[in-house]
């Protein structure tokens, strides 16, 4: 049974993906290369085509579900899970500054692994054109969020939570299955145009900066916890690894919510804020997938030659930020939802971003532990602030605001479900 799920599981399959890419990437014939070649140009075109409508669907109720929920420990928690993704992201600009012109120094250019111009190119060719550019979504989705909180229509809301509904289907159904063939192949052209050796030793590297940057992270979150509620910051963490360990295994924030609920209760936070902000969390704060998008991006920008100057950084932060609010629940979420911004805010290739999802999913499991222990310490934080005066109605509200926890975690299981029985 562990097999089984271990087969179906997404992280298992994107491994399984990368090694065999590299594997055969040593004897492939040119012909039969060019059809996963040809592949990946047609689902990147794709994912050009979708990711706008992605933004608008996941980011629009998200707003408008903040509007509708007004409680003010619901804003709160909001602004606090928001300002710790920009903060993460924060610390990875300033550690792709200071760190990578040593860590990466002699790394070639990522951009050569362009496989439409190498010794491998497509049979054929499809543009897709988007609906809109990724900005417009972006904007479109923030003007008719915000109105949405002020008209208060019910049928304009509910036709946007099936949007969302329906976008998530599609990723969990259709994207989701497919990564794992469009990672293959990236790997596969990458053995057989001669860019792989330089590119696994560099992002090896990164890997290992996320997994140590995920722990300052966790420190400071909790360092600042401490400061402001008087506990031991150290002894908060120690009580929240049964929700750190759970999350590595489960690569599930949603999953790991009843361990980290029992985590916090551990750390004195009261019943009705622990029922508050953990399962609210579990969907909107993304502090540590932040941190692995950013740095894994950073790196590619270092090694491309390209400026990352801080208002650049920063306003990538800073929409990221909200992006990752609006993630969806499913495995792999964050980074589909970070795709658009990755191109129109970053200028990134359609390789490069399949570089940015094998090198996410690979340490997936990291980045939610990290966002399920983070979730502890902003529990401390509203504890203190709120002294149990959240009310029933402001927990019903979190369950509006979740970003479906219930209906993306039924997707996954569905899409669970489906692999295994395939």
């Amino acid at each position: 049974m562990n097999l089984r799920r271990l087969s179906s599981s997404l992280l298992f399959k994107i491994v399984l993906a990368i090694v065999l890419g590299i594997i055969c990437s040593f004897f492939f014939p040119e012909a039969l290369a060019r059809v996963f070649v040809t592949f990946n140009g047609l689902f990147g075109n794709f994912l050009g085509f979708f990711v706008p409508v992605l933004i608008f669907s996941l980011i629009t109720p998200a707003i408008a579900g903040m509007g509708r929920g007004a409680g003010k420990w619901l804003a709160f928690t909001t602004g606090i899970a928001y300002g710790s993704a920009v903060i993460s992201g924060l610390i990875s600009w300033a550690a792709s500054v200071v760190i990578y012109p040593w860590l990466l120094a002699g790394h070639g250019d990522v951009s050569i692994a362009d496989i439409s111009e190498g010794e491998l190119s497509p049979y054929i060719s499809v543009e897709i054109p988007a609906p809109m550019p990724v900005m417009t979504a972006l904007v479109l989705a923030f003007v008719v969020g915000v109105a949405m909180t002020t008209v208060k229509s019910d049928t304009l809301y509910g036709g946007v939570a099936d949007l969302r509904r329906v976008v998530m289907k599609v990723i969990a159904k259709f994207i989701v299955p497919l990564l794992p063939v469009y990672i293959f192949g990236l790997f596969l052209s990458l053995g057989m145009n001669g860019n792989l050796v330089d590119v696994l030793s560099a992002f090896s590297k990164v890997l290992v900066l996320a997994i140590i940057g995920s722990i300052v992270l966790l420190t400071l979150q909790y360092l600042i916890a401490g400061a402001l509620t008087g506990r031991n910051p150290f002894t908060s963490i120690k009580n929240m690894m049964p929700a750190y360990f759970t999350a590595l295994g489960t690569s599930s924030s949603a999953a790991t919510i009843p361990v980290t609920y029992e985590c916090a209760r551990k750390n004195n936070v009261s019943q009705s804020v622990a029922g508050f902000v953990i399962p609210l969390c579990a969907t909107i704060h993304l502090s540590g997938s932040m941190m692995k998008i950013t740095l894994f991006a950073f790196a590619i920008m270092f090694m491309d030659g390209m400026a990352l100057p801080l208002p650049l950084a920063l306003g990538f932060i800073l929409m990221l930020g909200v992006t990752m609010v609006a993630a969806p629940g499913v495995p792999g979420g964050a980074i589909m939802a970070a795709v658009g911004l990755l191109s129109a805010n970053l200028g990134f290739s359609d390789e490069q971003v399949a570089l940015m999802i094998a090198a996410y999913i690979a340490i997936d499991s990291f980045g939610t532990a990290c966002n399920v222990t983070g979730d502890g310490a902003i529990g401390l934080v509203i504890d203190k602030f709120a002294k149990g005066n959240i009310t029933r109605n402001e927990l019903d509200d979190a369950d509006d605001l979740g970003l479906a926890v219930a209906i993306s975690g039924g997707a996954v299981e569905d899409a669970d479900k489906d692999a295994t029985q395939a």
